[in-house]
């Protein structure tokens, strides 16, 4: 290998060592460092340091378990900012407002009664009734839309990306369960 190959070679490791670093730097958010308000169209915006961020999503490390722990917040690119350790650590009015924004990303009606589930070509057309009021939609076969979150909860999303959940699947019917499990 040449002089020149070994410094391309060295100047290579080097460029991703420090990628790889920078990728592992977490930036924990604080009150201290960050503050959050709701915009005019009724979207979360930020400021972390200094610089504003006119839109964040909030997005659940344990979206199904607990969602006052470790929030990754992103902008519209999908680009972490920082992380929110616990919800518990900022003034309660932050905590409303990032509570608010978090069940609008995660909004998952419960299913309280399943009517029928019908297949055909690969897709199921589910007739539900939820906290949300009665509901129909359609789930795509296979894949992961239809699977246990934990020992007892089904999270089903449909071909629009909502998301539905039965919370205690050894509450349904022996009818509704045959149905159901069909479809996992």
């Amino acid at each position: 290998m040449t002089a020149a190959e070994q410094e391309l070679t060295r100047n290579r490791e080097i460029r991703e060592k420090s990628e790889l670093t920078d990728a592992a730097q977490i930036v924990y958010l604080t009150p201290e460092n960050a503050e959050f308000k709701e915009t005019t169209g009724q979207m979360l915006a930020a400021t972390v340091g200094g610089e504003v961020h006119p839109v964040v999503f909030l997005h659940c490390s344990f979206p199904h378990t607990n969602k006052r722990l470790y929030i990754s917040i992103r902008t519209i690119e999908n680009k972490e900012i920082g992380i929110i350790k616990s919800l518990d650590d900022f003034p309660n009015e932050i905590v409303r407002l990032l509570e608010k924004h978090i069940q609008l990303r995660y909004f998952a009606p419960e299913i309280t009664k399943v009517s029928t589930i019908k297949e055909e070509y690969g897709y199921s057309y589910w007739d539900t009734q939820t906290t949300a009021g009665a509901c129909r939609f359609t789930v795509q076969s296979g894949g992961s839309n239809v699977k246990m979150v934990s020992s007892q909860a089904l999270l089903i999303t449909d071909v629009d990306g909502n998301r539905f959940i039965i919370p205690h699947i050894d509450q349904l019917s022996d009818k509704e369960y045959r149905m159901v499990e069909m479809c996992m």
